[in-house]
Parts: C-alpha cells; sequence; structure tokens
C-alpha cells in the first residue's frame, strides 16, 4: 500500500523511545495513499481520514507501556503557550515544571549541566478517552538527558508550526 502523507504540527519529547508526541494530524484527501486505501476499506477519503485537526497525544516506555488518546478541546494557541513555556524553561538556569490542558500533561524539566537537560514526564488521559481494553490511568515517562539545542530546536519549529 501506498504511504499516507501526514502532515500537521508535531512536538515530540524524548529519544525515540521513550517518547511524548503533541501531535495534530492533517490528512489530505487527495492524497493518494489515503484514496487507494479508502478504497480497499469500501469507504470515501472523507471517512477514511476522519475528523482532521484534532490534538492527539502518545505516550511511550520503553517497556512497553504507553498512552494515546484525542484531546479534542486543546486549542493551537494553548499548544502555542505550551511551547513558549517549554522554550522559557530552555532558556533558564533552574529546573521547571509544566503542564498542558490541565494536568494532561505535566513536563518536568531539570538542568542536566550547561548544555543538556533531563525531561520527564506524567501523562493523564482525561476520563472517557480510552479505547476498550486499552491501559488507563497516569503514565510517568522518563524522557531521558538531552542536548538543550537539540530540544530547543524542535520546539521552535514546532512553535512555528502552530503560530
Amino acid at each position: 500500500m501506498s504511504p499516507i502523507a501526514a502532515g500537521g504540527p508535531a512536538l515530540f519529547l524524548g529519544d525515540d523511545t521513550p517518547c511524548v508526541a503533541l501531535v495534530r494530524p492533517e490528512l489530505d484527501v487527495n492524497d493518494p495513499g489515503l484514496r487507494l486505501a479508502a478504497e480497499q476499506a469500501g469507504v470515501t477519503p472523507e471517512e477514511f481520514a476522519g475528523e482532521s485537526g484534532v490534538w492527539q497525544v502518545m505516550a511511550d516506555r520503553t517497556d512497553g507501556e504507553g498512552r494515546t488518546f484525542e484531546l479534542p478541546e486543546l486549542t493551537d494557541d494553548e499548544a502555542a503557550v505550551f511551547a513558549d513555556e517549554l522554550l522559557y524553561a530552555l532558556a533558564g538556569t533552574g529546573d521547571a515544571e509544566l503542564e498542558l490542558a490541565d494536568g494532561i500533561i505535566v513536563l518536568s524539566v531539570t538542568r542536566a549541566g550547561d548544555d543538556r537537560v533531563s525531561l520527564s514526564a506524567r501523562v493523564v488521559p482525561p476520563a472517557g478517552s480510552e479505547e476498550p481494553g486499552s491501559p488507563t490511568g497516569p503514565l510517568d515517562v522518563e524522557l531521558g538527558t538531552l542536548p538543550v539545542a537539540e530540544v530547543r530546536e524542535h520546539v521552535v519549529e514546532f512553535h512555528r508550526s502552530v503560530a
């Protein structure tokens, strides 16, 4: 099957796995891969693409535990403010704790030297957002110690995509 191109803003925190991602996928109903997949599924491209522009959270740990859910109430402005706060925390010299969507994601930023930062997150799916049979409850994710410049570059790119 042809790959389906998914655009939209995406903020990935971590180094592959573990990671926490905040994404707003945008699927193009004119994408040949999407049209082929829709045809194979027996639905229209619009039905196959579903509601575009809904923020999603994905969190994975190295032990295989993870969470994936939608945040339909989250706005681009709120995502941009979260990015601003993270940039501010990365520019500072102390530790910081940031919240997105009333604690759905709580990100801890801890200095680990002049050019590195340690990130950890608590991800709490909103009530009723879990898929049947999927894990529930909070998920704590140690995202690792990363170069500040690399994290900053990714956050700036994300901020531009939502601003």
